[in-house]
């Protein structure tokens, strides 16, 4: 997971609804684009040790003096906050770039927190881990070189070694924190570290990539936080640009792309600039994970001009990679009809997002071009 300092930023639209500035006058809320400043809370939130800016609070929930429950709230996804009943804080630190907490919940077992933000969890980690690695890697025939953006908890990396066409499995990380907290508290996804195909680099993931051969990478995996403070970089046309040239004709990117719930104005702009980028073909797709915003989590999939790339319909099954599907543990979400189905989008989307009105179904094999 790329780092990320929680400072707001700028954006062309704005949602729906006003709110009071403190001289009681109205203003335009900022757009559901946005996250809040980490460190930000409502007016009249009270902190409690275990409450980070509106993921989740410990049992006893703070109120005010008239007895009313108070949450933080967060304007990335605005007028709602998810509650998580705390057991205990296994860590707690502050990285270069980043808040870093660890704790234990009642429902989800263990929780890894960035700037108040969670980014997975013991119990939902395999939907979002399983869906943005295979999702891409499924979707060519024998992927070998692959990159990872982010991703510092080795979950992305754990799915990849499934496939043993692999033979090279690059990681840049900005943040060493992350990895050494999830080697300690998250052995399921740090596992992904012990596999001899990986090299590590530790640093800002733009400047690696303007580093990269051209055409180096069969594969892309961007599991990237939200697009705040230095992350912002991550969906602008530069640092799409730099992917495109890394990958090989037919190469294939997956990139986090927020909840279609939330985000339309995001989704829209990010699947702009991929068409404008990438030659071959742009498509969006979703998973259900229940502990990110609205309970969902969409990928912009991508490939470069070469090789057709049929995503809906996957040309690499896992279920016919000998052993992919119980290498290191038992696949607990992905399967080949998952992953024609995450191509099926709602007609509200495709009614806002207007740019994938003629996005496929899994019958059907229509590009978005």
């Amino acid at each position: 997971m790329e780092g990320g300092e929680g400072k707001g930023l700028g954006c062309q639209k704005t949602m729906d609804g006003k709110e009071s500035n403190k001289n009681g006058s109205v203003g335009a809320i900022p757009s559901c684009c946005l996250k809040a400043r980490a460190s930000a809370p409502e007016h009249d939130a009270k902190c409690h040790s275990t409450v980070v800016s509106g993921w989740f609070s410990e049992s006893q929930s703070t109120s005010d003096k008239t007895g009313k429950t108070m949450y933080f709230n967060n304007p990335m996804w605005p007028g709602e906050a998810h509650s998580l009943k705390v057991k205990e804080i296994l860590f707690k630190g502050k990285s270069e770039y980043q808040e870093v907490l660890v704790f234990e919940s009642l429902a989800y077992g263990k929780v890894l927190v960035l700037d108040g933000i969670v980014q997975l969890t013991e119990k939902d980690e395999c939907a979002y881990q399983e869906m943005i690695a295979h999702l891409p890697l499924c979707s060519i025939p024998s992927p070998k070189t692959v990159l990872v953006v982010g991703g510092g908890d080795g979950g992305v990396l754990r799915e990849i070694s499934r496939h043993d066409s692999v033979e090279l499995i690059d990681i840049c990380e900005i943040d060493k924190m992350v990895i050494d907290v999830s080697k300690k508290y998250f052995p399921e996804l740090a596992v992904g570290f012990e596999d001899p195909r990986v090299q590590l680099h530790i640093g800002d993931a733009v400047e690696f990539l303007r580093q990269v051969p051209r055409g180096k990478y069969d594969a892309i995996i961007v599991d990237s936080s939200d697009p705040v403070g230095p992350a912002q970089e991550l969906v602008e046309k530069p640092f799409f640009d730099t992917i495109a040239k890394a990958l090989r004709p037919g190469g294939v990117l997956c990139n986090m792309a927020e909840s279609m719930w939330l985000h339309t104005h995001l989704i829209e702009d990010m699947i702009s600039i991929c068409r404008e980028t990438f030659k071959g073909s742009v498509h969006y797709a979703w998973a259900s994970v229940p502990t990110y915003p609205s309970g969902i989590i969409g990928f912009l999939i991508c490939s470069t001009e070469g090789p057709h790339v049929d995503f809906v319909n996957p040309i690499n099954p896992i279920e016919k990679l000998e052993g992919a599907d119980k290498h290191k543990r038992e696949l607990r979400f992905y399967n080949s009809e998952i992953h024609s189905a995450a191509f099926a989008l709602p007609a509200f989307l495709k009614r806002e997002v207007s740019v994938l009105g003629d996005s496929p179904t899994p019958s059907q094999r229509i590009c978005v071009s």
